[in-house]
């Protein structure tokens, strides 16, 4: 992250942002289907500030295998995990086949594995087996809490004893449902505002803030968890041309931000 193009001119208004590689701070990107000439502007202007990118849903399924070989080793050269989406891995589990699965997953040149029952029911000794069996496969395993139904939402309990389970598990971060609208779901309404009171419940359960990756597609929810939780909130579900947005807004770089760290500099 040296010799930027403004380095040495001004300070960051909002200093302490973390470098890759990062374990907190992450920008987990949302890819629906990214060519490799968007993919290759994505990692050249913005490479520093992604963690990992997310090929989401089961998109990935439908790229020729040498095609998606060469695209995974482009974002892993970058020093970017790449993982196939949670649903993909639900169609595995419901269909018995994760030992093929995993072993594809590492052929096609994934580094993680997304670990999340949103839509299928996956009982707690499955979900362990789950994560324990991509852990030992040498997958960073990443789990998703939460339904995509909001008629099925999880009672808080049961969201606690997931997050503590998976951490125990071996999971790196484990993310909070938003889904890829970031309406309706989780810790948002219908009209994409942040529920503060929703993020009190879960972190009552005693969560570390930082094992948590919050899905938060929207630039008003990316604000609210920054002011929040700070520069190195981590976050997902970001679509790749907001990257360097985003980058602005956790380093004080744009209005939002930049008006809390003027003031308190006063």
């Amino acid at each position: 992250m040296s010799d930027k193009a403004w380095e040495g001119a001004f300070s960051i208004p909002c200093p302490g942002r973390s470098a890759k590689p990062r374990r907190t701070g992450l920008t987990m990107v949302i890819d629906k289907g990214l060519g490799e000439h968007l993919l290759r502007d994505l990692v050249q202007t913005a490479g520093d500030y992604v963690d990992i990118i997310k090929l989401t849903f089961g998109t990935s399924s439908f790229y020729n295998r040498d095609d998606l070989r060469k695209k995974n080793e482009l974002i892993t050269g970058a020093g970017i995990d790449v993982m196939p989406g949670g649903t993909f891995l639900e169609v595995s589990v419901w269909q018995r086949t994760l030992p093929a699965y995993l072993v594809r997953a590492g052929q096609l040149g994934f580094t993680a594995i997304e670990v999340s029952d949103g839509t299928i029911e996956m009982d707690r000794p499955t979900r362990r087996d789950v994560i324990r069996r991509a852990i030992g496969q040498g997958f960073k395993v990443i789990t998703e809490v939460g339904k995509k139904d909001p008629a099925e939402a999880l009672p808080i309990e049961a969201v606690h004893e997931l997050i503590r389970e998976d951490l125990g598990n071996g999971a790196f971060k484990v993310i909070i449902e938003a889904r890829e609208a970031g309406r309706g779901v989780g810790i948002f309404d219908r009209e994409g505002r942040t529920r503060a009171e929703e993020i009190d419940r879960i972190l009552a359960g005693g969560a570390d803030v930082d094992d948590l990756v919050w899905e938060a597609p929207l630039k008003n929810q990316q604000q609210d968890l920054i002011l929040r939780f700070g520069v190195n909130a981590n976050l997902g579900n970001i679509p790749p041309e907001e990257v360097l947005a985003l980058e602005a807004l956790r380093q004080g770089l744009r209005g939002d931000t930049l008006k809390r760290a003027y003031r308190a500099s006063r």
